[in-house]
């Protein structure tokens, strides 16, 4: 063999595996920002303003659909949580779209409370934005809950303990 077929082997070679080891880094940067987004989500909604504000949103004593003027009668000064939630919603709606953070991670943590969510306010945020004649109040928000609620048309939820029960490590 030639040293100048030798050379091209070798670079081919040497082509080849830097290839296959950009592929790898990319695949691991990609799973490396999943986690990081996952950690992130979970920590940021672990604060005792959210929970406060998710209690006090989701209270079985308030009655879906309120109207504007009736949903801040009933929660008073207690509304910054349910705008606090709304906008938390908001945001990871905004996410989600861009494909900042997956749709299944979102439905795996917050499917059933953002649902439950958007049938509790789904009249208060047509309320503003009637009000303030701006469609884009809550808007992602909005199609959150629709996207996540076309998943469960699709194929109905199964609580991850039953789901995952067989799971072993």
């Amino acid at each position: 063999m030639d040293a100048g077929l030798l050379l091209n082997l070798i670079s081919t070679i040497t082509l080849v595996l830097g290839a296959i080891f950009g592929v790898a880094q990319l695949r691991f940067y990609g799973a490396r920002r999943q986690r990081e987004a996952m950690l992130t989500l979970v920590a940021s909604f672990q604060t005792p303003e959210f929970v406060h504000a998710m209690r006090v949103a989701l209270d079985p004593a308030i009655p879906d659909g309120l109207s504007r003027s009736e949903l801040e009668a009933r929660v008073g000064a207690e509304i910054d949580g349910v705008w606090l939630l709304l906008s938390t919603w908001e945001s990871l709606g905004v996410m989600v779209c861009r494909r900042q953070v997956d749709l299944d991670l979102i439905d795996d943590f917050f499917s059933g409370v953002i649902g439950l969510s958007w049938l509790k306010f789904g009249r208060y945020v047509a309320d503003i934005r009637g009000e303030l004649r701006r469609d884009t109040y809550f808007e992602w928000f909005q199609w959150l809950a629709e996207r996540l609620a076309e998943r469960e048309t699709q194929a109905p939820p199964i609580p991850g303990h039953l789901a995952e029960r067989g799971w072993r490590r």
